[in-house]
């Protein structure tokens, strides 16, 4: 991507069509079914893939049936957006064929979380921004009245807002600037050493999970650490770790964290509403942003 100029996909107009589709886990139809008039509400033409609801062990269809609605949707002039339905796992068996993809050509918004973060390193690897952002169950749970469903609509409609949050105790304090990359920790870390790798240098990495062990997250932050790519970020945001428990060794996840970076000297943002809570606020992956980060507060500034 080093060699690619950033693409931003064109923001959605009235009468544009949105496709939701399923890359990973299974996804209950109902929350798909209420999703669907808060999209058109917004004066959107929402779709559901064929192959949405379908089921092979745990993933929503076979490997095939879920890469044809991804390919359907990004193929798709029509389509401007892909809504995917949920995370859990299965996106990373399709990257090889949607690697192949022109995306370039025409590109268009991808939005979910968990999972579909190796759907947004496979957009990073285009030079294509993405977001990062509350998925079906969500927007139907909320009707999109939510703070963070107003966001995400209005980031694919154009708007590229800037971010505040409150300060932690365990911030770095510094500014930074780079391409803004990241997600889920263990599916990001995942590709590492892959075509879809983005822990680069000078990038701005942000990571979250859930139902990980301090020690697991642990590991994989001394793999990075071990390889220089930790060290070689411009900054990193912490956000939110959820479901597990302190151990002996650390009282929480952000102790841990804040040891593994104590040795490099980039701006480190705890605290940010990222990941599998309620408050999860749409990042614009691929974009190029200003870090400043001070105990007191954390903003994030899109400048490109």
């Amino acid at each position: 991507m080093s060699d690619l100029p950033v693409l931003t996909p064109r923001p959605l107009r009235r009468g544009d069509r949105i496709a939701i589709v399923s890359p990973a886990g299974i996804i209950k139809p109902q929350l798909v079914y209420n999703c669907l008039p808060v999209l058109a509400d917004r004066g959107w033409i929402p779709y559901v893939g064929e192959n949405t609801f379908n089921r092979a062990g745990t993933y929503a269809g076979t490997d095939e049936e879920r890469y044809e609605d991804l390919a359907n949707a990004l193929l798709d002039p029509d389509t401007r957006a892909i809504l995917c339905a949920r995370g859990g796992y299965g996106c990373v068996h399709l990257l090889e064929q949607l690697d192949r993809l022109p995306l370039r050509d025409d590109p268009k918004w991808v939005v979910g979380y968990s999972d579909i973060s190796a759907l947004h390193a496979l957009m990073t690897s285009k030079g294509i921004k993405s977001i990062h952002a509350p998925m079906t169950k969500h927007i139907a749970q909320s009707a999109g009245l939510d703070d963070d469903s107003l966001l995400l609509f209005s980031e694919l409609e154009g708007a590229t807002p800037d971010l505040e949050v409150e300060g932690s105790s365990f911030n770095r304090s510094g500014v930074s600037e780079g391409l803004l990359v990241g997600g889920n920790l263990a599916v990001v870390a995942g590709l590492v050493s892959t075509p879809f790798d983005v822990i680069k240098p000078d990038r701005i990495l942000f990571i979250e999970d859930i139902a990980e062990p301090i020690y697991k997250v642990e590991r994989i932050l001394y793999t990075l650490r071990l390889s220089g790519a930790l060290g070689s970020l411009a900054g990193l945001i912490v956000g939110q770790f959820t479901d597990y428990a302190p151990d002996r060794n650390s009282q929480s996840m952000e102790e841990m964290i804040s040891r593994m970076v104590a040795p490099f000297d980039f701006p480190v943002a705890y605290n940010f509403p990222i990941g599998h809570v309620d408050h999860n606020v749409p990042m614009i992956c691929s974009s190029t942003v200003r870090l400043e980060v001070t105990t007191e507060f954390s903003k994030l500034l899109t400048i490109g």
